[in-house]
């Protein structure tokens, strides 16, 4: 639970509170090769996430129409304060991309899923070929259908 930081403003203090009400994923409770379909107001990114900030993603037309390797900064608020390495429902992602000297910042997230294959029965059957619950137990994505 987030207890509100002192020399923070209240305005401040207020995003991040919101940003865990909204949920979100953080990079640091990701298993290498997770896929992440992200939906903004204008776009639908797909980001395979290699460890640390490293991701492959497409979905944009102009910046990623084909899978780029990029570094996930996290997501802002949509002003300078970075919150890092997480990307939250209700915010803007940002990452680097290789051929742009600035980064890439998205319109507003609406929605981040983890993406699921489905398995096979002899999987199914044996719980420890099962991947850890990872956020999915927390609550803080959607549980694909």
């Amino acid at each position: 639970m987030f207890i509100p930081h002192p020399n923070l403003s209240d305005a401040v203090n207020a995003n991040v509170v919101q940003s865990e009400i909204e949920g979100g994923v953080s990079l640091g409770d990701l298993l290498p090769s997770t896929v992440l379909e992200i939906q903004t107001q204008h776009h639908r990114y797909t980001a395979v996430f290699l460890g640390e900030s490293q991701a492959l993603i497409s979905g944009h037309p102009e910046y990623c129409p084909e899978p780029v390797l990029v570094a996930i900064a996290g997501s802002t608020w949509g002003g300078s304060m970075l919150k890092l390495r997480y990307i939250g429902r209700g915010m803007h992602l940002e990452f680097c991309h290789p051929e742009y000297r600035t980064p890439i910042v998205t319109s507003r997230i609406q929605e981040v899923r983890e993406r699921v294959h489905p398995r096979s029965s002899s999987q199914s059957a044996n719980p420890e070929s099962m991947p850890a619950p990872s956020m999915l137990a927390r609550g803080t994505f959607t549980k694909p259908s």
